[in-house]
Parts: C-alpha cells; structure tokens; sequence
C-alpha cells in the first residue's frame, strides 16, 4: 500500500528537469487485494465451522475400519445386550446406577477412554442413551466396537 503521485492535467506530458511543481501525493488506497483476502477467510471459515462441532466417532457392527491404538491400562468396556442389559466390564449394571457407577471408575482412571459394545439388534436411541451416560460420567472419548469383515463402501475395492 503505497502512495504514488499524479501528474497534473496539462501541459502535454512533458516533464521538467527540475522537479515537479504540481505533483500531490495520491491519497487512495487499492482495496482490491483486501477485499480477496476477506473473501477467502470467509469461505474458509464458511467450510471449515461445520467441522467444528462435537461430535461421536461411530463404526457400526460390521465394518472395515482398523482398530483403535491401545493404551497401557486396560480399556473400559460397556456392553450393551441384545436383551437391553447394560454391563461395566463383565458386571451387569442398572440403567439408573450408570452414571454414578461411571463417575466413580472415571475419577480412578487416568484415561477417558472406553469401548461401547452393543448387539446389532439393539435400537440406536439406546445405544445413544448409552453415549450420553458415558459421556455425563466423564468419559468423551467414545470408541465403538465392531467385528471386521464388513461392506467397505468403496466401489473400487468392494
């Protein structure tokens, strides 16, 4: 963003030797490169806000997803049958009793992450009753477990 100078009209575009007389400093800026630059941070705030939601990782029952890094201490595992009974580990547990039972086993961790486990018959409200209970007991690293071998949705490969 310079300033450039404007010749004066008249005196048919001869230009003296000594200097300049009427020249004055042209006081206009070229917003042209500014309002490109807004343009594309608004488009790239556009694309990328959606992105910005929180949201649940979900890998339904059979898929060809890899499996999850493990860690050093051995993962929480809630499971859901296809009876509607919810287990901690291999506990059976009470729908009312979960969200305290999982408070308790979030403050004795060091890790928030956990394995949900559910039957495929199972209805997807309950499996997302489910998520919200783990994730109000303080887990929100939500790994959901499914055996492989499934459609991959790749034309190409499938």
């Amino acid at each position: 963003m310079g300033a450039a100078v404007q010749q004066p009209s008249g005196g048919g575009g001869r230009r003296r030797r000594g200097g300049r007389r009427n020249a004055r400093p042209m006081a206009e800026i070229n917003v042209t490169p500014f309002v490109d630059v807004m343009l594309v941070l608004l488009i790239i705030f556009m694309v990328a806000a959606p992105l910005l939601t929180v949201g649940v990782p979900v890998d339904l029952p059979k898929t060809a997803a890899g499996a999850l890094p493990s860690d050093d201490e051995e993962p929480l595992t809630v499971t859901l049958t296809a009876a509607g009974s919810v287990q901690i580990q291999t506990t059976e547990t009470a729908r009312d009793e979960l969200i305290p039972r999982l408070r308790a086993i979030a403050a004795e961790r060091s890790s928030d992450r956990v394995f949900l486990r559910a039957d495929g018959a199972i209805p997807y409200a309950q499996v997302m009753e489910v998520m919200g209970a783990l994730n109000a007991g303080g887990f929100t690293n939500v790994g959901l477990v499914t055996e492989t071998g499934g459609p991959t949705l790749d034309r190409a490969g499938g």
